[in-house]
């Protein structure tokens, strides 16, 4: 039976339909990934599959008792307390799942314990990286059949993505889910739909085939309506010859023109593409940024960045993987003199025109119309030495003439992406700096991207998580690897990793070629005997080990009782705190017992 079945949606706000005549179910086991441009409707769509929001006609269907959950893009505003509690609170009412409180208890410090959170910890306090974590383990906490997640990976370092694909794929839940991030994609994805003009195909295919099918399937509907234009144009002619042939025969064919008239009017054309294009400065100097033994760390905090030297020249595109909280942006900001460094020396080159993309989009102001944003309050912006209107030449990041006009407040990720991308590129620049800019992105104007920069013939800075825009665009890489330690590799992602694959590969084969020499030259090691105290120990090990065992079985049977959760709520975080420990406990007596034991 289906966990979600879609029958005839039709939505709309106003204009043209979000939602027409959808159609569509998701089958238990799937992973289904809903692909379409920004704007399109698809976070409309998890909000209608949520309940969230009702359809203006048609029908949602679930199962009975099913649960669909659905974790959305951003992250609440005002969520505070423990991070047990958060995902405490995600669990079903007893009135809708059959669970003892202390099996609820267990369930969830289970989840806690595989997703690798600290149950005590402050949400507050999070990185966002593990706030989204914990978010997705409030989610799963209450069993759901279905969960929809709204661009999971965004804001994500590389390794919390890799430990999401591994979880979710492990988990084997039915999940419907948005992303831009194409390995994710790849990896996760049973099956794609795709959400256009506010219809819904299916693909039944991996991403690379649909690619493929797409574009077949876009050049043969402009060849159909390349051939419906001609056949209205020679009808439109016809019609305005006013011919004299029978009334019976004129009249049929003009019913057939307005019906090809009104089917003209209906149709809904597909956005085209952004049109991305750099104003280019003079060329810098050949050596961009040179830097030697540089260091950096704020007052009174640990070293971000430990005797590390490079030298970037003109044409370089450099890509900077690493964990959130590493000090990407930090290092970045002193690669452009931004910050002092606490010891090494750094130089620029001549000639440098730099253009900074921030990751947090605070060079946009919400206040500020999107055309103000770029133009300053102007008519015109003047590109590559040209004057253009600023509403013509926002059309070239798809925003029509009334969305120009709209406060920056209203924009979706995907739209704010674009406005920074239109307001920098006004200016000229030979260094291209670019702080996650692949965020909300839709796969059109992601590649689009990806094709500019390859060609741009200045020095690119980026910081991405984006697996498959660092292979497709960097030529090196600066990995952040931990305690101020960074390292430089040629190539990008993959290259990387095919590169730490070899090294390891190389160690161990180190190991194995010393292990047979280690062995033959190692001394043999003489047995020290037992001092009177360590008899002793020994001798009263075995009671030690008995008593923990009993005490173990005590608490064990304590929290297996529901009446002693009615209790102090200290007394059980106390008592499930004293069962960890003797769990250590009994280990390290077993340890020390049979090391006493060989030396007996």
């Amino acid at each position: 039976m289906a966990l979600l079945s879609l029958l005839d949606i039709n939505l709309s706000f106003g204009g043209p339909p979000v939602l027409e005549n959808l159609n569509f179910q998701v089958d238990p086991g799937e992973r289904v990934c809903l692909l379409g441009r920004n704007g399109s409707g698809k976070t409309t769509l998890m909000r209608v599959i949520a309940g969230e929001l009702s359809p203006d006609t048609g029908q949602v269907f679930r199962p009975a008792g099913a649960v669909c959950t659905r974790l959305t893009q951003e992250i609440p505003v005002g969520l505070a307390g423990s991070v047990h509690d958060l995902v405490y609170a995600g669990v079903r009412p007893e009135s809708d799942h059959h669970e003892e409180d202390w099996q609820r208890e267990l369930r969830v410090e289970g989840l806690l314990t595989r997703m690798g959170l600290d149950p005590a910890a402050r949400f507050e306090a999070l990185s966002g990286g593990l706030k989204r974590r914990t978010l997705l383990a409030r989610a799963l906490a209450g069993q759901p059949d279905l969960l929809l997640l709204d661009e999971p990976t965004n804001h994500l370092d590389l390794a919390s993505i890799l430990w999401l694909e591994e979880f979710l794929l492990t988990e084997k839940i039915a999940l419907f889910f948005v992303t831009h991030d194409r390995a994710f994609l790849r990896r996760l994805a049973t099956r794609i739909v795709e959400l256009d003009r506010g219809r819904m195909t299916s693909w039944a295919c991996d991403y690379d085939t649909y690619l493929l099918r797409k574009e077949e399937l876009l050049l043969a509907e402009e060849k159909q309506q390349a051939a419906f234009d001609k056949k209205l144009a020679q009808e439109e002619a016809w019609a305005r010859r006013r011919p004299g042939a029978q009334r019976k025969r004129i009249g049929a064919r003009r019913d057939a023109l307005k019906v090809m008239r009104a089917e003209r009017a209906a149709r809904r054309t597909r956005a085209g593409n952004a049109v991305l294009k750099l104003a280019e400065a003079e060329k810098s100097g050949v050596k961009v940024i040179e830097a030697e033994n540089l260091a950096f760390g704020y007052p009174g905090g640990p070293a971000l960045i430990r005797d590390f030297s490079t030298v970037l020249t003109r044409g370089d595109k450099l890509g900077l993987i690493g964990p959130n909280g590493a000090g990407k942006t930090t290092f970045i900001k002193l690669l452009l003199g931004e910050l002092e460094p606490t010891a090494g020396t750094l130089k620029h080159g001549t000639r440098l025109e730099v253009l900074y993309f921030d990751q947090h989009r605070a060079q946009i102001d919400d206040d500020k119309t999107v055309a103000d944003n770029v133009a300053d309050g102007n008519e015109t912006v003047t590109v590559n030495g040209r004057t253009r209107h600023v509403i013509s030449y926002l059309q070239d990041f798809l925003f029509e003439p009334d969305r120009a006009r709209t406060p920056a407040r209203v924009l979706s990720g995907g739209e704010r992406n674009r406005l920074l991308l239109a307001r920098l590129f006004t200016k000229p620049a030979n260094v291209l700096v670019l702080d996650e800019p692949t965020n909300d992105l839709d796969a059109e104007t992601l590649d689009l991207l990806e094709d500019l920069l390859v060609e741009y013939q200045g020095t690119l800075i980026v910081v991405s998580h984006d697996r498959d825009f660092l292979d497709n665009v960097v030529t090196g890489t600066l990995v952040f690897e931990g305690e101020g330690r960074i390292s430089e590799y040629v190539g990008g992602y993959t290259d990387w990793t095919q590169e730490q694959a070899k090294q390891a590969a190389r160690e161990v084969a180190l190991v194995q070629e010393k292990a047979p020499e280690q062995i033959a030259n190692a001394a043999p090691t003489p047995r020290r005997k037992l001092t009177n105290k360590e008899r002793s120990e020994l001798a009263a090990l075995p009671a030690r080990i008995e008593a923990l065992e009993q005490e173990q079985t005590e608490i064990t049977t304590k929290l297996a009782d529901p009446r002693f959760y009615k209790a102090d709520p200290a007394e059980v975080a106390a008592a499930r705190d004293r069962l960890a420990a003797i769990e250590q406990e009994h280990h390290d007596a077993f340890v020390r017992w049979e090391e006493l034991e060989a030396r007996e």
